[in-house]
């Protein structure tokens, strides 16, 4: 399974333990908030006794060039739309690299967490058949190796409410973090997090470096 350690992450991750064996996959591509993530993922793993993670590596600064995801500078703040976020071809590098391990490693299927909201090209059902079936092709398996998005019908809100009982407070959403890896709580996902434990109704267990504890709503 493809792992990020966001909270969509952890509630795949859970739900595919139930059904049988997974390995946590993880990319590290040089992105300013892999090492707040690892530092997050690693926890929860160990806390949920799942296995520890694999970790591939698939550079992408000489395709992002001086991105605010590679420097840091201006990531999108809490007012902008989910588009701010976007990352060219994440979802079509990932799983070209986690797809060859896949197949090298005998697994079944790969796992992925994108929600309903998802407004990427690269994040619907028509784009993961179609890397299924190019997977399955390039390695030689005489049929695709499936993908799957067991949320892909699911809100923020609905996932929140889904993962009752997993240590959330492991969980990391976050485009700048703090230097201790907490939560900047000013940022994009920081937003999108905060609201999503807002409208569940559950208690928000993250850390925020940010002092606001008001979710602000995204423009559309």
């Amino acid at each position: 399974m493809l792992v990020s350690g966001g909270l969509d992450s952890a509630v795949a991750l859970a739900g595919a333990a139930r059904e049988g064996p997974v390995a946590p996959v993880y990319v590290r591509s040089g992105l300013v908030w892999e090492s707040a993530e690892m530092y997050w993922l690693e926890r929860f793993l160990q806390t949920i006794g799942a296995p520890p993670m694999v970790v591939l590596h698939l550079p992408v600064a000489d395709l992002y060039g001086a991105h605010w995801s590679l420097t840091g500078d201006d990531p999108p703040g809490a007012d902008t739309p989910d588009e701010a976020v976007y990352l060219p071809g994440r979802n079509l590098l990932l799983l070209s690299k986690a797809g060859v391990w896949a197949a090298e490693n005998g697994c079944g299927s790969i796992v992925m967490g994108p929600l309903a909201a998802n407004p990427f090209p690269d994040g619907t059902r028509a784009f993961f058949d179609a890397m299924g079936r190019a997977i399955g092709l390039a390695m030689g398996l005489g049929d695709a190796l499936p993908v799957e998005t067991p949320l892909s019908g699911l809100s923020k809100t609905e996932v929140v409410r889904r993962a009752a009982g997993l240590p959330l407070e492991l969980t990391f959403s976050c485009l700048s973090p703090a230097p201790d890896h907490r939560h900047c709580g000013e940022c994009n996902k920081c937003a999108e997090r905060r609201r999503g434990f807002a409208e569940a109704g559950v208690d928000d267990p993250t850390a925020y470096a940010s002092p606001s504890d008001k979710p602000r709503l995204a423009s559309r």
